[in-house]
């Protein structure tokens, strides 16, 4: 009898453990993979368990991240914003966030939900900190551990897969050592190659190695979703699988073409909750779906309204569809790299704001890389050619066009083609409405952010504060644009030397610099840049170095710039290195400047420009502290 009373009682605790409707959330994410999947329709992978979980839900064959690296787009899922509106853009910065701005996971707590994270952060920002944002952050972040009749939302983040799995021979060998001989590869069988790399051994061994982890990851995955079946709550379950970036190999991670934003997106609906799902179980569905779009779709599924400031939209259920996924990339650890991107479901337009720089900069990180080490041995050699050739020259365009029906890997730069005038054009068209929408701050100087925030109350409000910084926005994201755009911007580009705003000022001198040869003939272009030289702004008086150095030998303009690395502002001290090791030859009458760089550093950024540059000059090896 105290048996049946027992059970009873057990099973009236479970009933009244779902008296709330609302399903429990979990979020599998991974790091640094593409849609290596066999659901995906790559041949290669040996996935079953997230192969099995898409057969019984669905695959967004069209899921994008806004950042082709983490933090960047880790701070857009976080909050629903585009990074590069509330200024976590940069890769290791700390933002100040709108007292208002409060990351999706506490809207769920405040609804009852029980929120964990096991355990990947990695926001830009410290405040709200992690306390705040979940009950528990952490390796012992947990769902089982939440109140009876309590709906969870739960993070599990594998990180055996990142750029590091790749690169490290130990992490690689102990993040793989369960897989079995039939869960191996042969990389000489492996024809998905892309053909942006040289095809050598060692490149081949980093993609073999690349697919393992991703078995090894789908494992994790699988030994998540039976821990949610043995506990009974598969049911009460919506499951999402992504990842946060692309493959983390060159030309992938940190970059915006589908190598490095197009993710696997998988979300599992169970039948009660099927007026979430958008096609049958086991259908794919195409529609674009961006990053900054998996918080606004959890607070949706929980029943909580979406605040209208975010800029992501629900994707689930009878939402509408997007017409475009936008990405950002800004800087990557130790140089900037302005570039903006949009795409529809056919088509990718890239915009380069900084095409004087080269697609593959000098960054240490990668340059551990085994990857990045054979296209330097080739290029050094000579040997590169077709494909793999074109993101080792100087420079880039300033505008990209891809055809993705066509041309998967990006390599058929359709920019200049006049058949394809008309979408590069409206593609164009939707890139600065949305840079003008969401106020792209990551066109302001670094150095001028620091220097602004503070003002400010927080990094979002320098462009969006209490008065109305529209007219702003416009002029910024139209001179930045301009500075690429050649003589015919000259006129615009000197107008803006005058302007009010030092990050306008900053894209004057800029544009100017980029055209160096033909600025120094333009009337007023050489005194309007010296009197920049003076200017209050370091962002400014560099970028006007900059280009009077271009134009030709300037003595007082190189010392400018050396002048900057001296000052308080270390992001200032940042732009300043990078310019003078842009220069090259011209810089070494400074060479002491940049050898003060190396000593009681405490950004080590500058510490890795200053260290390149210098070893460059002295014909030394770049061994980057």
């Amino acid at each position: 009898m105290r048996w049946i009373v027992l059970s009873f009682l057990t099973l009236m605790g479970c009933s009244l453990a779902r008296a709330d409707n609302r399903p429990n959330i979990l979020w599998i994410s991974a790091e640094d993979i593409g849609p290596h999947f066999g659901f995906a329709g790559d041949a290669h992978a040996i996935t079953p368990n997230l192969d099995e979980l898409a057969k019984r839900g669905t695959y967004y064959s069209n899921a994008f991240t806004s950042a082709g690296v983490c933090a960047p787009c880790r701070s857009g899922i976080i909050t629903g914003m585009y990074q590069n509106s509330v200024g976590t853009h940069h890769m290791r910065c700390n933002a100040k966030l709108p007292d208002w701005l409060k990351p999706f996971p506490m809207y769920l707590r405040e609804a009852g939900y029980y929120c964990t994270n096991a355990s990947k952060t990695d926001y830009q920002f410290s405040d709200p900190g992690k306390d705040e944002i979940w009950d528990v952050c952490g390796g012992k972040g947990h769902w089982k551990h939440r109140a009876g009749g309590q709906p969870f939302f739960a993070v599990f983040n594998f990180t055996g897969c990142h750029e590091s799995g790749i690169a490290s021979e130990s992490k690689y060998k102990s993040v793989t050592e369960n897989l079995t001989d039939d869960q191996r590869q042969d990389p000489d069988k492996l024809d998905t190659l892309p053909p942006y790399y040289p095809d050598t051994p060692i490149v081949r061994e980093d993609w073999k190695r690349n697919y393992e982890l991703i078995t090894a990851f789908d494992a994790f995955a699988g030994n998540l979703m039976q821990e949610v079946k043995d506990a009974g709550e598969w049911d009460n379950t919506i499951i999402m699988f992504w990842s946060d970036h692309g493959v983390g190999l060159p030309r992938a991670k940190r970059w915006l073409y589908d190598s490095g934003t197009h993710v696997p997106l998988v979300v599992h609906v169970p039948e009660k909750f099927k007026s979430f799902r958008t096609a049958a179980p086991g259908e794919t569905d195409d529609r674009l779906v961006s990053s900054v779009d998996f918080g606004p779709s959890v607070l949706t599924l929980a029943g909580i309204e979406v605040p209208e400031h975010m800029h992501g939209a629900s994707f689930l259920g009878d939402a509408a569809e997007r017409d475009y996924v936008y990405g950002a990339r800004d800087r990557m650890d130790e140089r900037y790299d302005i570039i903006r991107t949009v795409r529809d479901k056919k088509y990718r337009y890239v915009r380069n704001f900084e095409p004087l720089k080269p697609y593959y900069q000098y960054m240490n990180t990668p340059e551990k890389g085994a990857t990045m080490m054979e296209i330097r041995k080739a290029e050094k050699a000579g040997t590169l050619n077709g494909a793999a050739a074109l993101f080792s020259i100087g420079s880039k365009p300033v505008e990209e066009l891809y055809d993705l029906e066509a041309d998967p890997y990006e390599v058929k730069n359709l920019a200049a083609e006049p058949a394809h005038a008309e979408k590069l054009e409206r593609l164009k068209e939707a890139l600065f409405k949305w840079q003008l929408e969401i106020g792209d701050i990551g066109l302001i100087p670094e150095s001028e952010i620091t220097a602004r925030e503070g003002d400010a109350g927080a990094t979002y409000a320098i462009l969006h504060g209490e008065t109305d910084q529209s007219a702003l926005i416009y002029v910024l994201t139209a001179i930045a644009t301009s500075a690429s755009d050649g003589q015919e911007a000259f006129p615009d580009l000197l107008a803006a030397l005058r302007y009010e705003d030092a990050a306008v000022r900053y894209w004057g001198a800029t544009g100017l610099g980029n055209f160096a040869e033909e600025a120094s003939e333009f009337e007023g272009a050489k005194q309007a840049l010296r009197k920049a030289l003076k200017d209050d702004a370091p962002a400014v008086r560099i970028a006007a170095g900059r280009a009077l150095c271009r134009m030709g030998d300037d003595p007082e303009a190189l010392r400018v710039v050396a002048d900057a690395m001296k000052g308080d502002n270390e992001w200032a001290r940042l732009e300043a290195a990078i310019v003078l090791d842009e220069l090259d030859e011209s810089a070494r009458p400074v060479l002491k400047d940049l050898q003060a760089g190396l000593v009681k550093q405490p950004n080590k950024y500058i510490v890795r420009v200053s260290n390149k540059a210098v070893n460059d000059l002295l014909g030394t090896d770049n061994k980057v502290p």
